[in-house]
């Protein structure tokens, strides 16, 4: 019988199969984005706890391990959270407020500094610009912030995302150890091993990535802050704050923040100093760059600047300041989980049925002019 020759080609067919498998993927990634940006309200305080476990969970290990009750020792973690946030945030708000009036009328100076030195058109207002760009910054922190808990004030929405936050990684902490058996549980017949691996490495990645990014951002603001304090430039305490928020901002942060700090040493102390300036931000992202991150974040997952970018970008479409801030971290769990699966972990096969008898194999049909076996003599 002629055997039915296929409609397309192999390679056709292998085209056809991967272009299913990526539709299928971008239409799951697809509902996974709305259903978190329908279901914000729960979803934002389940991120900000998973961020705080991972930044602090090495210290409630650690006071596990000296024999201290799991609940205490969360307890104890989520007031140590509470007094770092809250004297980084106090630290961070109080230096931007106080300087904060001098940066932007440095930054206004510099921008006359600018239009006059590179014959801009004359009809440009920087006044206007710097009054644009205070709005714009307003309407984008309101829509960053806002809705967070519909039909509260901002500030309330603040306060109870943070609060639930907070009792979150309470549970997050104390109940750890269940992770295992509920992954265990959930995972189909088999599966459970490859679960409670892709699970434990999205969440290293994502302490590795928190971790790291706290220690390299207070180093990167303690050295730029030194340097500007050393050549004098004003608002010196609020630009090195500036620098250590937006270290949480890959390559985006950091390119924000150090213009800033130039522009305000060009303005209050000339393009001398401004150069200088220029220098000690340099300095402090090669540092950065070539001995933090190799030596801090070695084993982290590492991904391209490009890929970076474009988390960003998505995370600023999705949720505006949040979704950046949240960006890198979830892109490196997704890493981590696609790091596992290539390692090729999968479930291993059912265990036979003993009440099924094993196949006996077929004895192949004796040809016509083939001797008898000697069983059959």
């Amino acid at each position: 019988m002629q055997t039915q020759k296929p409609l397309l080609p192999l390679g056709a067919r292998r085209l056809a199969a991967w272009c299913g498998v990526v539709l299928l993927v971008a239409g799951v990634a697809a509902l996974v984005v709305w259903l978190c940006v329908a279901l914000k309200t729960a979803v934002t305080p389940v991120m900000l706890a998973l961020l705080g476990t991972a930044l602090l969970g090495p210290v409630h290990r650690w006071m596990t391990a000296h024999g201290v009750n799991r609940s205490l020792a969360a307890g104890l973690t989520c007031a140590l959270l509470v007094a770092v946030v809250g004297g980084a945030g106090y630290i961070v708000v109080s230096a931007l407020i106080d300087t904060g009036d001098q940066i932007v009328r440095s930054l206004k100076d510099a921008g006359h500094w600018v239009v006059d030195h590179f014959g801009v058109a004359g009809n440009t207002n920087v006044d206007d610009l710097a009054a644009n760009a205070k709005q714009l910054v307003g309407k984008f922190g309101a829509s960053a912030a806002g809705g967070l808990l519909s039909g509260l004030s901002l500030v309330g929405s603040l306060i109870a995302t943070s609060v639930l936050a907070l009792l979150l990684t309470f549970f997050f902490l104390r109940d750890s150890d269940r992770g295992v058996k509920l992954a265990h549980s959930i995972a189909p017949r088999g599966a459970g091993d490859l679960v409670e691996a892709m699970g434990r490495r999205a969440f290293e990645a994502v302490e590795g990535f928190m971790r790291g990014t706290t220690f390299i951002a207070l180093i990167d603001a303690a050295c730029i802050t030194v340097g500007l304090l050393i050549l004098k430039v004003p608002g010196a305490v609020g630009l090195g704050a500036l620098v250590l928020v937006g270290a949480y901002i890959p390559y985006l942060g950091a390119f924000i923040s150090g213009t800033v700090a130039v522009l305000v040493a060009l303005a209050d102390r000339g393009l001398v100093i401004a150069l200088w300036a220029l220098g000690v931000v340099l300095a402090v992202q090669v540092l950065e760059g070539h001995i933090l991150q190799p030596l801090i974040q070695s084993r982290t997952v590492q991904m391209h600047p490009a890929t970076i970018l474009i988390a960003l970008t998505a995370g600023a479409s999705v949720a505006g300041l949040l979704g950046m801030l949240l960006a890198v971290p979830v892109c490196a769990a997704a890493f981590g989980i696609l790091g596992e699966l290539r390692k090729g972990h999968l479930p291993p096969p059912d265990p036979p049925d003993p009440a099924t008898p094993d196949p006996v194999p077929p004895t192949p049909d004796a040809s016509p002019g083939a001797p008898p076996s000697p069983s059959g003599a």
